[in-house]
């Protein structure tokens, strides 16, 4: 119930957001807070479940129960990072005291080039994990919740990302958290490969504790709008065609690529708390 509250009340910006600094007329104003009620009536009436709840990086047993190493498609993406980690190599992806932590670490020897589009050199090895669970907004899901808290490098050529792909194509796609070699973070939505919406935010110390958060509800047959939220703040709404298009959950530390270059020599962190899924299922 606090979930599904914390729900209304941090939509509530959303609606009064377009009114620039113009005080809403009372018909307006009604209006406006009728709809977010009819909304989160409507999220009442559906029942909310935790998917994932926030203790998968107590300990490497509920982890591993809940978490997959490296990325779904294996080792490599598009940055210059090649991923490593598994039950017996906590090198680069390790927990302690509730936080996963994945370690970029430069590399002095070749390694050859990432197997993965613009196919840049492996410079580093660094961390990737992605959930067991899937987001697939639907009929019967028609609201998730997808949030945790992070601290996040910003320094050049470093390039974490909290962030939901397509388990079956790309896109979808939705940026949660990206920051790309400074403060700001990055909050995308990808409905094609040329077709995105980006919010960008500047954060200030991304390195302390900050929470990020969406929050996918279903609008259409096709359609959903992605709400976006920095430390309990809405930033935007993105409207994405993800209706039945399952989703991956992802953390990872890429290095370079988007990120400028040269990286960093020394070792880099990124941590994680508290990631949390949730879903209202409509019967």
């Amino acid at each position: 119930m606090k979930t599904l509250f914390s729900l209304f009340l941090a939509a509530a910006p959303f609606f009064f957001c377009t009114c620039g600094d113009t005080e809403l007329p009372e018909p307006q104003l009604s209006k406006a807070l009728g709809t977010a009620k009819d909304q989160f009536e409507t999220i009442m009436a559906d029942t909310w479940e935790t998917v994932l709840d926030g203790n998968t990086f107590n300990n490497y047993t509920a982890f591993e129960e809940a978490w997959n190493y490296l990325y779904p498609w294996g080792t490599d993406h598009n940055g210059s990072a090649r991923m490593y980690g598994s039950a017996a190599d906590h090198n680069h992806i390790y927990l302690e005291n509730g936080v996963l932590t994945e370690k970029a670490v430069r590399i002095n020897w070749d390694e050859g080039n990432s197997s993965h589009d613009p196919w840049l050199p492996i410079r580093y090895h660094s961390g990737a994990v992605h959930a067991k669970t899937h987001v697939l907004v639907n009929d019967q899901f028609p609201n998730w919740e997808v949030k945790g808290d992070f601290q996040a490098p910003s320094v050049k050529g470093s390039w974490p990302a909290f962030w939901l792909t397509g388990v079956n194509s790309w896109p979808p796609e939705s940026d949660i958290l990206e920051f790309k070699g400074d403060a700001n973070n990055w909050q995308n939505t990808f409905r094609t490969p040329t077709d995105l919406t980006s919010t960008i935010t500047p954060v200030s110390s991304p390195g302390s504790w900050h929470n990020y958060r969406v929050w996918i509800t279903r609008v259409n047959d096709t359609d959903v709008d992605i709400h976006y939220y920095i430390d309990g703040e809405w930033k935007a709404v993105h409207r994405g065609n993800f209706v039945g298009k399952p989703m991956y959950v992802i953390i990872n530390l890429q290095m370079e690529g988007s990120s400028g270059g040269p990286g960093p020599t020394a070792d880099t962190y990124f941590r994680a708390r508290n990631i949390y899924i949730g879903r209202t299922r409509s019967y």
